[in-house]
């Protein structure tokens, strides 16, 4: 008797040996959609897999992009309001600029008022006593010498009296004389002395006058400079020797 394996082997060559079955091929358009429906089905599977997996590990993507949109509208408005901050605050900054500077106006006009006030009443003092008591009046005086402003320019002013039974009219000039020092006591610079009228072609400062007469200017200081002191001479028209002198020291 034949093995086994053998009897097995001749069923699959000999007429009781199993059918086969033939059939047809699907056609590719249906293959294609097939494939496309398979690629979706796993994208879509990663995808669901890929957002679970964030979820379960503690980052959401869609919460993450909520909170990134609502702190994009945030800084917009932050940088919004900080720029309408930074255009009031220019605003603030230069109505304080112009208050501050119609503050120092006002308050040099004050002082300037309050010095001229201070001239005022001493002059009306000297010129009640001067009338009060005429005949013990010097002839001829600086009765006055003044200067203020600085640092750049000083303005000086001269009085000069005569007594008030003069019957003429006096004419000459008045020099002036000023020494400068440092205005800082750190300071290195020279002592420097200015007279006006200065040299050359300068016009005398003219004096005509029967009881008084104020004689005002401005000076250029240099640099760093003050006026320490000033005297004043008047000359009578044809005089070379002074009339009057005086010498004042500021401090």
């Amino acid at each position: 008797m034949a093995p086994a394996y053998l009897r097995a082997l001749s069923r699959q060559f000999s007429i009781s040996a199993p059918r086969m079955a033939v059939r047809t091929r699907l056609p590719w358009p249906w293959r294609f959609a097939i494939a496309i429906a398979f690629v979706a089905t796993i994208a879509g599977m990663w995808w669901w897999g890929f957002d679970f997996g964030q979820l379960l590990g503690g980052f959401n993507r869609r919460e993450n992009e909520q909170r990134i949109a609502t702190l994009t509208a945030d800084t917009l408005t932050a940088q919004r309001e900080a720029a309408e901050l930074r255009a009031r605050n220019t605003r603030l900054e230069s109505e304080l600029a112009m208050m501050l500077g119609t503050q120092a106006t006002l308050q040099r006009q004050q002082a300037e008022a309050l010095q001229d006030s201070a001239r005022l009443k001493d002059e009306l003092a000297f010129f009640q006593q001067f009338f009060a008591d005429s005949t013990k009046a010097p002839p001829l005086s600086v009765q006055r010498i003044g200067v203020e402003g600085g640092p750049e320019v000083a303005r000086y002013s001269v009085m000069v009296v005569r007594g008030a039974s003069a019957k003429n009219d006096f004419e000459g000039h008045v020099t002036l004389g000023f020494d400068l020092v440092a205005a800082s006591s750190n300071a290195t610079g020279m002592p420097v002395s200015v007279a006006l009228p200065g040299d050359g072609d300068a016009p005398p400062l003219k004096l005509k006058f029967k009881y008084y007469q104020r004689v005002e200017g401005t000076l250029p200081l240099p640099p760093g400079y003050v006026v320490r002191t000033v005297t004043a001479r008047v000359f009578e028209t044809g005089s070379a020797a002074p009339r009057a002198t005086r010498t004042v020291t500021l401090p």
